[in-house]
């Protein structure tokens, strides 16, 4: 199972108004493990806001009952610039291959996400073989601006994840000033942007739950499936001749 990166030096999650999901609800959900959530951030800064609320995600997310890992892209070949089996991409596919839902945190950057997010997210293939790494997992987007509040980046993110055939959920995050968002140990502020990341990092917790055990249901698809047939019917009509 791949390792964590960074999560355990983290301190723990502020207590104020939180409460874990409703475990009776959820009991069936519950039944095998505990949700597995990938989180990507898209910066290499010492000083980094969207690998700080990537971290806070962690914390809310393993506070929610889920097993958490972060990758650092530090070391992730540009797309297409080294093989597949370049340990940081192999890292990252096996990372995404495990989770059951993911987490993306992009700065904004000149009006989009940044190249180190879009890079990572080059890296996963749509499919390896007959695995889709990415396809039926949950995904949460997020964004961190230096600027007023923008939403350009989580719009972006979304049609990715739409791309790679994830459960894109309703809510998202999207941090204006974030400098102004974090304090000096690179810990989140209190404010209204906290309560969206909470509201966010719940929500993905209760669609994880809820769609996980049904992914191969909801993403079995009559194109894909009648592409199989033709295939197979090809190969029988060749074994034959």
């Amino acid at each position: 199972m791949p390792e964590a990166n960074g999560l355990s030096d983290l301190p723990a999650v502020s207590p104020m108004h939180l409460h874990q999901p409703d475990m009776d609800a959820l009991r069936p959900a519950f039944s095998t493990h505990k949700p597995r959530i990938l989180i990507l951030y898209g910066s290499l800064r010492a000083v980094s806001y969207s690998r700080f609320l990537a971290q806070e995600a962690a914390r809310l997310l393993e506070y929610f009952g889920c097993e958490v890992r972060i990758f650092n892209p530090e070391g992730l070949p540009l797309p297409d610039a080294a093989p597949a089996s370049h340990p940081k991409i192999q890292e990252l596919r096996e990372l995404s291959a495990w989770s059951e839902g993911q987490v993306w945190v992009s700065p904004e950057r000149h009006g989009a996400m940044t190249g180190i997010m879009k890079a990572q997210i080059d890296w996963i293939p749509l499919s390896v073989g007959s695995v889709r790494p990415t396809q039926g997992k949950t995904l949460a987007v997020m964004q961190v601006s230096g600027g007023s509040q923008s939403f350009n980046a989580v719009s972006q993110l979304r049609i990715l994840g739409r791309w790679m055939r994830m459960i894109a959920i309703p809510n998202q995050s999207s941090v204006a000033k974030a400098f102004q968002e974090f304090d000096a140990d690179g810990r989140m502020k209190p404010s209204s942007y906290y309560d969206r990341v909470v509201d966010v990092c719940e929500e993905l917790v209760k669609f994880t739950l809820l769609t996980r055990d049904a992914s191969n249901y909801l993403t079995d698809r009559y194109s894909e499936r009648k592409e199989e047939a033709e295939k197979l019917e090809q190969l029988v009509s060749l074994r034959s001749l």
